[in-house]
């Protein structure tokens, strides 16, 4: 047993002087003017290379890595703004779905003219049973609607249409 415990003392002891040594070199090495000059020649060439090709690339009319990163960047930025818009346009649809849309429009107009058309009728009833005047006729036509009210075009109920069965494919 003592002498595994000598040996671990003596390789813990090795160890430790050959990192001291290690550390005194590679200071001396960092302190010395010739390494120094030679290292920093180095990463002057390295960077002359690297323009060089990135002027090359040019002339050949191909991107640089920093190209492809910018590109990259930008087409990051645009894929979030257009999620945004259309986050936004799904809002406004939920909120147009919300009030009934142009469908229910239509129906709720329908049912509108529906209650007129039997108004007129009972109207008509009443004025034959009191009596109305011989030169007064009561029709029992639907009112019709003057081109003053506003009412759907085809395009507005063609384009309420689409939006429908859009939104019934979005669903599906």
């Amino acid at each position: 047993m003592t002498t595994d415990t000598a040996s671990d003392g003596l390789r813990a002891r090795i160890s430790r002087q050959s990192e001291d040594a290690l550390g005194r070199l590679a200071q001396e090495l960092l302190e010395s003017p010739l390494v120094s000059g030679a290292l920093s020649r180095a990463f002057d060439a390295r960077e002359k290379a690297a323009q060089a090709q990135e002027v090359a690339m040019g002339a050949l009319n191909l991107p640089s890595a920093g190209d492809l990163e910018r590109l990259t960047r930008r087409v990051r930025s645009v894929s979030q703004r257009l999620e945004g818009v259309e986050d936004a346009l799904d809002r406004i649809d939920e909120r147009v779905g919300g009030m009934g849309g142009a469908g229910a429009l239509d129906q709720r107009l329908t049912a509108i003219e529906g209650q007129l058309s039997a108004l007129a009728a009972q109207l008509a009833d009443v004025a034959g049973q009191i009596g109305a005047p011989a030169g007064a006729s009561v029709s029992a036509a639907p009112a019709r609607v003057t081109p003053t009210q506003t009412r759907p075009t085809r395009t507005r109920a063609a384009a309420a249409k689409k939006r429908a069965a859009g939104r019934r494919a979005g669903t599906s």
